[in-house]
């Protein structure tokens, strides 16, 4: 820093002379070399020199601020990477991480980020969904798990906020699995809380289509008709048996309309895992500014991502718009409602600057740079997360985060304790309406028109009843 102060210094005084820079007095002779003049002249070739000092103070405080805090990163889809590319074959020698190509995250590259904390994402594309979606769900997380197996020393899958900060303390990436998609759980509560014991901390509500009971991103732009004009009455149920898990809800690719639902309902904070600001980037799959005062309000959480059509609305973007929307973000919902998403590995184009998870620490000294604390930026680093986090796991103990503070302004009945309880001790069990599920292929098991077989074998002798009865008078 003091090299820095000096230089800024110089730098100032340079200019403080009474004549401008360049300026003759008239007791100087003609062509002899004047203070002015060599103010200038310093003032040239000085103000380069500062920046360049500059710019590495702020990386050198980024690295170090990260060296305590690493980066939770929300979003990460080297998962369905290493299916594109090996099939999920780990032990293929191309499908090493510590020397894999043609990929945003390897591990040399999450060290160089300074990454510490990473959801991955469990990800079936849509056109799974009503066939095999569950099976391919379960090899993805299967995936994450060997992940954690193969490389013990750099990768510990954790499932709760003590196990990340445990896994910062042993110096290795906790490993987290967010299921990114709705249609995973195919409309299955039972479904639902088997992949929480697999493993599961975040489920995204929807992907880039609708399930039977909650909307996507596409209804907000016309190119998806709305099911449920938000979350339909299973949606909601989905959303409680969420916060009695303790599972936090995924608001990345979900329409306005779902957002503001969710928000509504959960008892717990939520978060969109990999999304950016819409009045910066006019995408529906930003958060507009409404949306943001409700995340400030819920003391929810938005992890920025990185994707340049989310970004820019362009093919192009940089760094710095990034760091805008950060900005943007922190100031509709303050410096707690931030984070990070990067989508890496999951976008086909990322912005000049943040081109792969090693670039996390140039990001970091740009908030710097625009005059974040440092409390700020270890916030938005982790402590936002690990807040959201361990809020979800009071609300699964049966203990609301927000409760006391409400109790005590005088703003709830103590009356609705035991109803938040209650909220926590017994599972959902509801089924979604028959008529609500999609698929041909759907058997009809446990529904009251489920045909058993003494309801088929009653069908079978009355559809016979007239060519018995024909037989008799033959």
């Amino acid at each position: 820093m003091r090299r820095v102060e000096w230089l800024l210094t110089v730098r100032s005084s340079s200019f403080s002379s009474g004549s401008q820079p360049g300026q003759h007095r008239g007791t100087e002779q003609q062509g002899r070399q004047v203070p002015g003049d060599f103010t200038m002249w310093t003032g040239w070739w000085l103000w380069p020199l500062v920046t360049v000092c500059t710019a590495d103070f702020f990386r050198d405080e980024a690295e170090r601020i990260m060296r305590d805090t690493p980066v939770i990163d929300g979003h990460n889809d080297l998962p369905w990477k290493l299916l594109d590319m090996f099939n999920n074959r780990l032990q293929d020698e191309r499908a090493n991480l510590s020397t894999l190509a043609g990929t945003h995250t390897n591990i040399p590259k999450l060290r160089a980020g300074f990454v510490g904390g990473q959801f991955w994402s469990v990800y079936t594309p849509c056109d799974t969904q009503n066939k095999d979606t569950v099976r391919r769900t379960l090899e993805q997380i299967d995936v994450v798990q060997r992940m954690c197996q193969m490389y013990p020393d750099t990768f510990l899958c954790v499932t709760s906020s003590e196990g990340i900060q445990n896994a910062f303390r042993e110096g290795k990436v906790a490993s987290l699995i967010g299921v990114e998609g709705g249609h995973s759980i195919d409309s299955s509560l039972g479904v639902l809380r088997a992949l929480y014991q697999l493993g599961m901390r975040y489920l995204t509500l929807t992907h880039s289509c609708n399930t039977p009971w909650a909307d996507n991103w596409l209804v907000d732009t016309g190119d998806s008709d709305a099911y449920s004009q938000g979350l339909s009455p299973f949606g909601q149920r989905v959303v409680k048996e969420l916060n009695r898990l303790g599972v936090m809800i995924d608001l990345a690719h979900v329409s306005v309309a779902t957002m503001k639902d969710t928000l509504r309902l959960s008892r717990a904070p939520v978060i969109f895992s990999h999304s950016s600001a819409y009045s910066l980037c006019t995408s529906r799959r930003n958060v507009p500014d409404d949306v943001l005062q409700l995340v400030k309000e819920r003391e929810s959480l938005v992890m920025v991502n990185f994707y340049n059509n989310y970004v820019s609305c362009t093919n192009k973007a940089t760094l710095f718009q990034v760091a805008d929307h950060l900005d943007h973000i922190k100031k509709v919902a303050g410096a707690g409602a931030v984070g990070f998403g990067g989508d890496f590995d999951g976008v086909p184009r990322l912005p000049e600057g943040l081109e792969d998870v090693s670039k996390y620490p140039d990001l970091i000294a740009e908030l710097l740079r625009r005059n974040w604390t440092e409390a700020e930026v270890r916030g938005a680093l982790a402590g936002n997360l690990l807040r959201v986090f361990k809020a979800v796991e009071e609300v699964r103990m049966g203990r609301s985060p927000e409760l006391p503070l409400l109790l005590s302004a005088g703003r709830l009945p103590t009356h609705v304790c035991p109803q938040v309880r209650d909220l926590t001790q017994a599972p959902e069990e509801e089924p979604i309406p028959w008529d609500e599920l999609e698929g041909s292929c759907r058997t009809k098991y446990g529904y009251s028109g489920a045909p058993s077989l003494y309801h088929r074998q009653g069908l079978l002798l009355a559809s016979l009843a007239p060519l018995l009865l024909c037989l008799q008078f033959l």
